[in-house]
C-alpha cells in the first residue's frame, strides 16, 4: 500500500534522511518509533509532500507520488495527523471537523455520515461540537485532530506522536481509538516516542537513528525493551 524506497529528503542542502526504506501494508500498523531528532517526523512529511524528497521514491497503491502536490495528496486518499494537535482555536469542534471535508464539499450527504462516524467514535467530541476548539483538554484537542482526519476519507492515515504529553489514561484512550480505526479498513502509519503504546498495538515497528532505519521487526516475534535499547537510545544493551 505505501512503501518508501531509498528516500533521502531534507531542508534545502540539509539532509536529514539518509536512504529510508519502509512497508507499510494494506491494513497494517506499522509503528516509526526514535528519539528527538532522528527524522521520525521528517519521514511523515516526505510521505505528504511537506518536505521534497530528494532522491528514492514515495509509492502508494503502486504508484510514485514524490511529483504530486501536497494539496492534491488529500485526494490520493493520504492524510496526516500532525503532531502538536493543532486545531483552529477560534472554530468549533464542528467548523474544525468539516473543514477536513472541505476538498469534497459538494457531497453533503456523505460528509453528513461521516461526521456522525466521527461522534460515535469520539464521543466527547459529539458532547462538545459547538464549544471553540481552542478551550479543549490536550485530550480532546488530539481526538479533534484525528477525527478532522478522518472526515478525508483517507485509505491511509499518518499519525505524528499521537500521545505526546498527554496523561496515561488519556493515551490508552487514543491507543484504543487507533485500534478502532482498523474497523474501517485503514492503513496506519504511526510515529511515536512511546515505545510500550507502540508495541501494544502495532504488527511492525522500524526504529530510525541519524536519519537511517537502524532496526526492523515484527512485534509479537519475541521482542523485549531491552532488544530496542541500542537501536532506540544509541547505547550499549549489555
Amino acid at each position: 500500500m505505501l512503501k518508501l524506497e531509498n528516500v533521502i529528503a531534507g531542508y534545502g542542502r540539509t539532509r536529514i534522511l539518509h536512504g529510508v526504506n519502509m512497508n507499510v501494508p494494506k491494513g497494517g500498523l506499522v509503528a516509526l518509533l526514535g528519539g528527538n531528532g532522528t527524522g521520525k517526523s521528517t519521514t511523515l512529511k516526505s510521505i505528504v509532500g511537506l518536505v521534497a524528497v530528494q532522491e528514492g521514491e514515495v509509492i502508494l497503491d503502486g504508484k510514485v507520488i514524490n511529483a504530486v502536490p501536497p494539496e492534491q495528496r488529500v485526494s490520493h486518499r493520504l492524510s496526516m495527523v500532525p503532531q502538536g494537535k493543532e486545531v483552529f482555536g477560534a472554530m468549533s469542534v464542528e467548523e474544525n471537523l468539516l473543514m477536513g471535508a472541505f476538498h469534497r464539499r459538494k457531497d453533503r450527504r456523505e460528509i453528513a455520515e461521516d461526521l456522525e462516524g466521527v461522534y460515535r467514535r469520539f464521543k466527547r467530541l459529539k458532547d462538545r461540537r459547538a464549544v471553540s476548539a481552542g478551550l479543549l483538554s490536550g485530550g480532546e484537542r488530539q481526538m479533534l485532530s484525528i477525527g478532522r482526519s478522518l472526515m478525508a476519507r483517507p485509505s491511509v492515515l499518518l499519525l505524528d506522536e499521537p500521545s505526546a504529553a498527554l496523561a496515561p489514561r488519556v493515551v490508552e484512550e487514543i491507543a484504543e481509538a487507533i485500534l478502532d480505526l482498523r474497523s474501517l479498513g485503514l492503513t496506519l502509519l504511526l510515529v511515536e516516542q512511546n515505545v510500550g503504546m507502540a508495541l501494544d498495538i502495532a504488527d511492525y515497528i522500524y526504529v530510525i537513528r541519524g536519519g537511517r532505519i537502524a532496526y526492523e521487526r515484527e512485534v509479537g516475534s519475541g521482542i523485549a525493551m531491552d532488544e530496542l535499547q541500542e537501536f532506540y537510545l544509541g547505547g550499549d544493551k549489555h
